[in-house]
């Protein structure tokens, strides 16, 4: 399995562990900023264009005991899951550095695999719990600046951002006006609770993969998440051959938050001999047109690459 397809699925499974337990050092440096400190309500793209540096005042990094499966995340590390204040405590187990990376940097789909082509096998294949804790109740844009520093400190992780003209996908409506079959604006329930942690089902917000209706077909289901994060997060349907290698942008002029449902059949290598699909069923473009009612038209865009200049792992005690 190649290195692209287990690290988009990590985003939607959590998938065995594996690694070896060992504690690594569990006090962190003097923060930068403390959470109070910073500007409220400004977006982590704001903070970072500001030079806006925060630490988290204490840190625990380990590997996962492998004989341990289970796994755990106090904050949604998935696309579109509204972020929950925490008192300040960032705690997963059992996680690869992919994900943790990706949410830190609040990268979209197209940005996740260009920097997953960057990392070492050991980012795979190593599984870490994290503890982090700061003080007050920061928002999600202060803990993403506190996980910067946590990973450049511990990890000695050092990126940079490229901006380059290439080619991008704009997402349109097929008609103007019209939603597909499987695209409706959210309906809000009113029994649905901010305070209930975690929400039930019906009140549950975000992107994820769920059980087909006919086995061998891929299924992604989307509950009140605006179009927006949908193109965000769409070149990680790359995986099964959809070909969206480029970022997606919104062009579709739909505001509000939806719920939608697509379903499509896996694409194969097109150099493989054979059926170029597994499984009887519309292709992705034939899906998101049929059943949401959009199409993808290849444009020139601005393209914001993460580059990776240095990694390491963590050393231990």
């Amino acid at each position: 399995m190649n290195r692209t397809l287990v690290t988009s699925i990590i985003l939607f499974v959590c998938l065995g562990a594996s690694a070896h337990a060992q504690s690594f050092s569990n006090q962190s440096a003097a923060p930068t900023a403390s959470a109070p400190q910073a500007a409220k309500g400004q977006s982590l793209q704001a903070m970072e264009a500001a030079g806006t540096k925060m630490s988290f005042d204490v840190v625990s990094v380990k590997l996962h005991n492998p004989s341990d499966r289970e796994g755990y995340s106090n904050v949604p590390l998935g696309p579109g899951v509204p972020f929950p204040r925490t008192g300040g405590l960032f705690s997963v187990s059992n996680q690869p550095l992919p994900p943790i990376l990706a949410w830190a940097f609040d990268l979209s789909g197209d940005q996740q695999l260009r920097i997953n082509s960057q990392l070492p096998k050991w980012a795979f294949l190593d599984r870490f719990d994290i503890e982090a804790k700061a003080a007050g109740n920061p928002g999600e844009a202060e803990m993403q600046l506190m996980m910067q520093s946590l990973l450049a400190d511990r990890f000695k992780l050092a990126v940079h951002t490229e901006t380059k003209e290439g080619p991008v996908f704009a997402l349109e409506m097929v008609k103007p006006g019209r939603l597909g079959p499987q695209l409706k604006p959210h309906v809000s329930d009113p029994s649905c609770s901010e305070s209930t942690t975690p929400p039930p089902p019906a009140c549950a917000s975000g992107l994820m993969q769920a059980r087909p209706s006919v086995s061998g077909l891929i299924h992604y289901v989307g509950q009140n998440v605006p179009v927006s994060i949908i193109s965000k997060y769409l070149p990680l349907t790359s995986q099964w051959g959809t070909g969206l290698d480029r970022p997606v942008l919104d062009k579709t002029g739909l505001s509000g938050n939806f719920d939608f449902s697509i379903e499509f059949a896996r694409q194969l290598d097109p150099d493989a001999r054979g059926p170029q699909s597994d499984q009887n069923g519309p292709t992705f473009i034939e899906a998101l047109r049929d059943q949401l009612g959009l199409k993808l038209e290849s444009q020139t865009g601005p393209a914001s690459v993460l580059i990776l200049d240095h990694i390491e792992e963590p050393s231990p005690n």
